[in-house]
């Protein structure tokens, strides 16, 4: 495979730019290449996805990676997924903005036998070599079980409910919202105020929605957000509204900069851990280009972020 020597552009400088460019780990001489082609920047979740990916690739002097943005729009990620295929990388890795728009070029690496690694989220297709991310039911039915614990446990949680959805098109937002109402549909006393609304994942339409809420609902118990961004632009609209301290705030991802720091601060009352991908990625891909087997699916593991536990997530990270 032909070579070419690229300039290392870090993160947070492509995260600050106007127009994501592609960054490159330099590489002279090196063995694999491998192409990521990643939906968004706009989400801090991603940026740390990418930021640990990289520092993972960077170990391996043997791998090139390849970083592409789709700038939150699906044919611009099939634009950049097809380039990495032309470039004849070694490994497609990809998470998809969206399943069904991306499945057909996913299908297209496949025909030309480029191996396939999804992350996060998946395609409509299981010819792909392995899958890597949460199970986003159990992280639903987690939050779902903390949220009936926090309204009155089994048998006799009351209160209304706020479900802020992230982007109703992708399987992550249908299947947390299908986790948690497994075990809160089972509380005659829950109810839930709001149809289906898509947040796209922003803070900024948390706080959209929220303010559109707090004028409809006199009483609100609890907001549940399909990731932490949503859920604090909840609790700043509540803020604003004077009544955050009425209001119990239940986020996803638990970034320790982050959702981890929020609930620290009060400012929400759990976050449940959504491990970012990256890094299995890259060591599933070393075994691919090996020769060594994969596992089809590889689950990452969560658990619940809150009072009890926060102090010490954010020292183990430095951050306290």
């Amino acid at each position: 495979m032909k070579r070419r020597t690229f300039i290392q552009t870090s993160i947070a400088a492509a995260a600050a730019s106007a127009v994501f460019k592609p960054f490159y780990i330099k590489a002279q001489g090196k063995k694999y290449v491998f192409g990521f082609s990643q939906c968004t920047i706009t989400e801090p979740w991603r940026v740390q996805f990418n930021k640990a990916m990289k520092k993972e690739a960077d170990k391996y002097p043997e791998v090139e990676l390849i970083i592409t943005d789709g700038q939150d729009k699906t044919e611009k990620q099939v634009a950049d997924t097809e380039s990495l295929i032309r470039q004849g990388v070694d490994v497609l890795l990809i998470s998809p903005k969206e399943s069904a728009g991306l499945t057909g070029v996913v299908l297209e690496a496949i025909d030309k036998k480029i191996p396939v690694i999804v992350l996060d989220r998946n395609v409509n297709t299981d010819k792909y070599n392995c899958f890597i991310g949460g199970d986003n039911v159990l992280i639903g039915q987690t939050a779902g079980a903390y949220a009936v614990k926090l309204l009155g446990g089994e048998g006799a949680a009351k209160g209304n409910i706020v479900e802020l959805w992230g982007g109703m098109g992708t399987a992550p937002a249908q299947d947390r919202h299908k986790g948690f109402n497994e075990p809160v549909s089972k509380e005659s006393g829950i109810k839930s105020l709001l149809q289906p609304i898509d947040c796209d994942w922003k803070q900024a339409k948390g706080y959209d929605t929220m303010t559109t809420a707090l004028k409809q609902f006199d009483k609100i118990d609890l907001v549940y957000g399909h990731n932490d961004p949503i859920a604090y632009g909840a609790y700043l609209a509540a803020k604003d509204a004077g009544r955050e301290k009425d209001i119990k705030f239940l986020g996803i991802d638990a970034l320790p900069d982050e959702g981890v720091t929020w609930v620290s601060k009060g400012q929400l009352t759990a976050t449940f851990v959504y491990a970012t991908p990256g890094v299995e990625g890259v060591k599933q891909a070393l075994k691919i280009v090996k020769g060594e087997p994969v596992e089809k699916k590889i689950t990452l593991p969560t658990m619940a972020v809150d009072k009890s536990n926060c102090e010490q997530i954010l020292k183990d990270n430095g951050l306290a």
